[in-house]
């Protein structure tokens, strides 16, 4: 008899959503990938969408995504996953559709698909994950590691002369008038894993209103990479990633609508 038999159903205050395959996981302990499939789990069993869903799969650690959310699944090239998500959705109006990308696979070598995509304003969901390197490949230096941040292929720490600055790709997204939902969120605290879930509910439902491209950022931690343990990379990415990429909605308007000036 295995320990979740052994619950009663009044007293079970947290279990996994029935659109949750019930595999192990591949991820790193720590890895914020597996709250945020946990959420975007949640949402689709609460909105009841599980077979109206269609999910574009990436490349980098969460390529295996499809082993752990039970909707449709279609698997893309590296950086392509944009493209691969507009043929699913204007073949499948009706569908739900969304990516899930890494830094590397979206703001990397994905970054005319992601940018010609959004500037479209295709009716689909990127969920972006950000957590400033290349966690699958060894650690290497991603468009958003942040000045000084030490990688695999910058050793001594990024130097802007010789690589450039961190790429706040989101804040571009937000200018482009194909975007109705632009957010920057997080999932290391309890209060950050409610607000992200919010959000994310939020762009789901502007996608199934088809108000054109939502988008959804989450600054994350790879502990393995950074050669941290789980907690403090949790410490390290709020004092340090979180100045560079702050939390909060960039934009909430519609398809089309004029990018206000700040």
């Amino acid at each position: 008899m295995e320990l979740k038999d052994l619950i009663k159903p009044e007293n079970l205050v947290y279990d996994k959503s029935k659109v949750q395959r019930d595999v192990y996981m591949h991820y790193c302990p720590g890895c914020s990938h597996g709250v945020v499939h946990k959420i975007l789990s949640e949402l689709i069993e609460e909105l009841d969408i599980q077979d109206k869903t269609i999910g574009i799969a990436p490349v980098g650690c969460a390529v295996f995504a499809y082993n752990y959310i039970d909707v449709d699944w279609q698997e893309a090239a590296h950086g392509r996953a944009p493209a691969v998500a507009t043929g699913v959705a204007r073949l499948n109006p009706e569908k739900f559709v969304f990516t899930y990308q890494g830094d590397g696979d979206l703001a990397s070598i994905g970054s005319a698909e992601i940018m010609h995509a959004c500037n479209r304003g295709e009716n689909i969901l990127v969920i972006f994950i950000n957590n400033g390197i290349y966690g699958m490949t060894g650690g290497q230096m991603a468009p958003t590691t942040l000045e000084g941040m030490v990688t695999s292929t910058t050793p001594s720490g990024r130097n802007t002369d010789l690589n450039g600055y961190p790429m706040k790709i989101t804040n571009l997204i937000a200018e482009l008038p194909g975007t109705s939902y632009v957010t920057r969120q997080a999932v290391h605290t309890a209060a950050a894993v409610r607000k992200c879930k919010r959000s994310v509910k939020k762009a789901i439902q502007n996608v199934l209103d088809k108000k054109g491209t939502s988008f959804v950022e989450v600054v994350s931690t790879c502990n393995s990479g950074w050669k941290m343990t789980p907690d403090g990379a949790n410490k390290w990415m709020a004092e340090n990633m979180l100045p560079y990429y702050p939390l909060g909605d960039l934009k909430d308007s519609i398809k089309g609508e004029p990018i206000s000036e700040n």
